[in-house]
């Protein structure tokens, strides 16, 4: 979970929480989460059906004025999140899938019942 200057650890865990049980309300397994490579980080790992792993990037704002949470993933985080998106795969290859996306869930509002903005293959892994 990306964290501003602003944001506390406590925050962001309770905004990834969140995101993931949402997303298991929409059909999605947990796999993993927080998973940390070299300065990279996947917030949720999780499974759609039996043949998509999904990496989920989660952006939390209290107050979205301007810009959505969702819109907050810049070329060089989605670029983090492939490389260790990447790594993940190499270090499990225990783990076949047909296909894999990356996703971003944008949350704002308060966290006891944010309003959430699933945005499902928010970029590709091809463009790194």
């Amino acid at each position: 979970m990306s964290k501003g200057s602003s944001t506390s650890p406590e925050v962001g865990a309770l905004s990834e929480a969140w995101a993931e049980r949402y997303l298991i309300t929409h059909g999605l397994q947990p796999i993993d989460r927080n998973y940390r490579w070299r300065g990279g980080e996947i917030d949720l790992i999780m499974r759609e059906g039996q043949d998509t792993l999904v990496f989920v990037e989660v952006r939390y704002r209290a107050r979205s004025l301007i810009t959505a949470p969702e819109e907050t993933v810049n070329a060089t985080k989605r670029r983090k999140v492939v490389t260790t998106a990447r790594h993940y795969l190499a270090k499990h290859p225990q783990l076949h899938f047909e296909n894999a996306r990356f996703d971003v869930i944008g949350l704002s509002g308060a966290l006891d019942e944010p309003q959430a903005r699933w945005v499902r293959d928010a970029f590709r892994a091809d463009a790194w």
